[in-house]
């Protein structure tokens, strides 16, 4: 039966190629799924082409790429109004799909694609950063934000995640931590970070779970500060989960938080890049509709 509601994919330049998703595509098309495909070049295109889907009356956006694709496209969701907002689909295409992977979005591109089409629509959380940028999944800040940022492209498409985690443990010698302080209702943290995970979603930097309980749909963001001076069984743990009684790591969930440092940080927005010396992030509660499996582990 021929599926009438129009299905806007916008699929970064890097995964167009993708032989899985061009069958995965022809499929669906051949069930009589109504199907657009964008590619982007640059960023801007991917808000561009959500004005496009608007237009066309799509009723999904599809973003097909990795967690910075995704972040694009639910930024420019975000300033739609609910009314006419379409839903977002998610196609893991990148190298690390953080918020893919803890979302138990299928790697598979059939499944991920029919997922991303017809799968039930939640309800979920955004935040936001200086009331002018956002991220879905984590803000990264600290030594791990510069693992991720620095990192070869070569060793990423080599080794995927695992690439961000060796290359930091070959860059050791540039461990710097930063001087700052945190604040949100009932908390209060002052010290020197090694790492700061924000999370909506549960983990970064290619696998590291540095919000191991965080959800997506509970309107707080889950607050992870690693202190440790003992940086790699910190982050190992991390990895790996068994952290609950880490000393080294704070933890607390804030509906908002506010960031001071002495000198500027940069942090890692869903792999793009902010910096300054102040910085205030907000959980929107309920922001956009995402089609996500059943039983996905970052609904409450």
């Amino acid at each position: 039966m021929m599926n009438q509601e129009l299905t806007l994919l916008i699929i970064n330049g890097k995964g167009a190629g993708d032989e899985m998703l061009r069958n995965a595509v022809k499929t669906l098309r051949d069930e009589g799924f109504n199907l657009a495909i964008r590619v982007t070049w640059e960023h801007g295109d991917g808000e561009r082409y959500l004005q496009e889907a608007l237009k066309l009356g799509a009723t999904t956006v599809v973003a097909g790429g990795g967690d910075g694709t995704i972040n694009e496209i639910a930024t420019a969701l975000a300033s739609l109004p609910a009314a006419n907002r379409p839903v977002l689909g998610i196609l893991p295409l990148g190298t690390a799909n953080d918020f893919a992977t803890s979302a138990g979005i299928p790697e598979e591109m059939e499944n991920a694609l029919r997922l991303a089409i017809q799968g039930k629509a939640y309800e979920v959380d955004l935040a936001c950063v200086n009331g002018e940028r956002y991220f879905i999944n984590m803000a990264t800040g600290g030594f791990g934000t510069r693992i991720t940022t620095e990192t070869p492209e070569k060793l990423k498409s080599a080794l995927g995640g695992v690439s961000y985690f060796i290359h930091g443990l070959l860059r050791m010698d540039q461990l710097k931590a930063d001087s700052c302080e945190l604040r949100g209702p009932d908390f209060h943290w002052q010290g020197d970070a090694l790492v700061i995970g924000i999370g909506n979603g549960r983990q970064a930097g290619g696998g590291q779970r540095l919000c191991p309980q965080a959800l997506i749909d509970d309107g707080l963001l889950d607050i992870s500060v690693v202190t440790a001076q003992e940086v790699v069984p910190t982050l190992l743990n991390s990895l790996f989960g068994g952290d609950d009684d880490n000393p080294n790591i704070i933890r607390a969930t804030v509906p908002w938080l506010e960031i001071s440092a002495p000198h500027e940080m940069t942090f890692n927005l869903d792999g793009e890049p902010l910096s300054g010396t102040q910085f205030r992030i907000e959980i929107l509660p309920a922001a956009l509709s995402c089609r996500l499996p059943p039983a996905c582990p970052l609904i409450a």
